[in-house]
């Protein structure tokens, strides 16, 4: 593909501005827009010569995203998708999102790069632009149909770049464009990306050299680490197979425990020797499993593990800090997306913190079973009240107006039933964390770099609500196949919402599920 330079006459003498009877040009830009053009052309001035930008169609923490047109030597004008990254961004950062869109991009779903501009720290990435609707604009008019193309070609996407190695990070509608029209999808910004150990992109293994190493604090590897170690022989063992672990026997443990430990003096008016600390290797603290921090846990240094992401999409390996992130983690950002899809409500989890995203998701999945899984990537979790599971058919046809209130069920653990007392009320359309229901605690981590929803190739960066009221959206549902949604799609959700990621499925074993058995 080659790009013919833009003539003169296109561009105005006040650094690049188009001028008002552009052809193109379908509404008129804000005058930021404007400045932010100018500013763009001057800090890369060969966009000058191959573009005429036409407006500001994304913004986001690391990146704005533009819309520029060119002349194509055979003479025809082609739109593109201009991504300037801010001046700040690492190095290596850039290469890796290059080497991503250049090596996996193109095909399967995923976008690809055209061109690469750099002008001293400024770098501009050139994307073929694809017109899109966002989701949040017409979750409220999509088919049953058009939501299992979506996830399923969403799922192709995955799996494709999963093979290179590559961990997304940041799944969510906004970041898989869809053409309602032409039925096209692509998956974009790679901004976040992290490589796995076996990963073909050479430079996101470097990227993960720039990262802090995790640190064992007070050989606590039982607590801060995704391999639990076994306790030492000096130390009783303190147990965790359930959420409320026997009030004697932790007692006891504590007992033994500080016993051989030194804690953390506490200054008072008769003494005023300087507090000390010196706990020993291998200990467990006095907060283990209980709803408070002690001084021992205030004191440690906050620990390391990938958090990027956008709230609400984030798995629970992610929320509770387990160093050991793989590609799983994209798996269950896309259950989410089609927990929304189907239950018509966008965005699905809105939390403030990682601790109330946590109990969300407990609302929905169940405390005990959250619980057992956090267990197997090494990570105790306590909860002040027991949330039993729901059905998620139930759950979704209620949210979608298609049943009552009354109908939304429990789904009760293997081997037992759910009882009346495991009952709890109704949910909330979007499920939040109030200060009546759960209480959360883990031990301290590192907040790292996080993302708010935006577009890559948008029009649009306003903050996403939730759309379709259930007594709008029943409104024609019948004619769309809300009615008659089959058990598989739920199944699906099902396993894309496992909360354990060594047994969650994979998009490649997604894409063999009998939902999409004609596909």
């Amino acid at each position: 593909m080659e790009l013919s330079p833009v003539c003169s006459e296109d561009i105005s003498s006040h650094g690049g501005i188009l001028k008002s009877d552009t052809a193109h040009r379908k509404r008129k830009i804000s005058k930021d827009v404007e400045l932010d053009i100018q500013s763009l052309y001057k800090a890369v001035p060969q966009l000058s010569k191959v573009f005429l930008i036409t407006d500001k169609i994304g913004e986001g923490t690391f990146s704005s995203v533009y819309l520029g047109e060119a002349q194509m030597h055979d003479g025809r004008r082609e739109m593109f998708a201009l991504k300037h990254l801010i001046p700040t961004s690492h190095p290596t950062r850039i290469a890796a999102e290059l080497q991503c869109l250049t090596l996996a991009g193109g095909r399967e779903n995923v976008m690809g790069v055209t061109y690469c501009f750099r002008k001293e720290d400024h770098v501009v990435i050139v994307m073929p632009y694809m017109e899109h609707q966002p989701i949040v604009d017409i979750i409220g008019s999509l088919s049953f149909e058009e939501v299992r193309l979506y996830i399923y070609h969403l799922l192709k996407a995955l799996k494709h770049i999963h093979q290179f190695g590559i961990i997304h990070r940041d799944i969510k509608p906004n970041n898989f464009l869809y053409n309602r029209k032409h039925r096209m999808y692509a998956l974009v910004d790679f901004g976040l990306a992290q490589g796995t150990a076996d990963s073909q992109i050479e430079l996101l293994k470097d990227l993960a050299g720039l990262r802090r190493v995790p640190r064992l604090v007070f050989g606590e590897r039982n607590l801060n680490s995704c391999t639990p170690a076994p306790p030492t022989s000096k130390h009783a063992p303190l147990k965790t197979e359930s959420l409320k672990a026997n009030k004697t026997e932790d007692e006891a443990s504590y007992k033994h425990a500080s016993a051989n430990r030194v804690l953390v003096s506490v200054r008072t008016s008769s003494s005023s020797q300087k507090p000390q600390r010196a706990p020993q290797q291998g200990l467990t603290c006095n907060c283990y499993l209980t709803d408070r921090v002690c001084n021992v846990c205030l004191a440690r240094k906050q620990q390391v593990a990938p958090r990027a992401g956008t709230p609400g999409f984030r798995a629970p390996e992610v929320l509770t800090k387990c160093p050991n992130q793989g590609t799983a983690i994209d798996v269950w950002s896309a259950g989410v997306i089609l927990l929304s899809l189907l239950s018509g409500r966008y965005p699905f989890f809105k939390a403030s913190d990682d601790l109330i995203a946590l109990a969300q998701i407990m609302t929905i999945r169940g405390s005990r079973e959250t619980i057992r899984a956090a267990k197997t990537f090494g990570k105790a979790v306590v909860c002040s009240r027991e949330l039993p599971r729901q059905d998620l058919r139930t759950l979704c046809e209620k949210l979608r107006g298609l049943r009552s209130s009354a109908d939304v069920t429990m789904v009760p653990e293997a081997g037992g039933e759910t009882s009346a007392a495991r009952r709890n009320t109704d949910q909330d359309e979007t499920p939040t964390h109030s200060s009546n229901g759960p209480q959360l605690n883990t031990h301290k981590g590192e907040i790292s770099e996080t993302r708010p929803e935006h577009h890559e190739h948008s029009g649009s960066s306003k903050a996403p609500t939730n759309q379709s009221s259930p007594s709008e959206s029943k409104v024609g549902d019948d004619k769309k196949g809300w009615d008659r949604v089959p058990d598989e799609a739920f199944d699906l959700l099902d396993l894309l919402l496992d909360l354990n990621p060594s047994t969650r499925i994979t998009a490649a074993e997604a894409l063999q599920h009998p939902l999409f058995k004609d596909l």
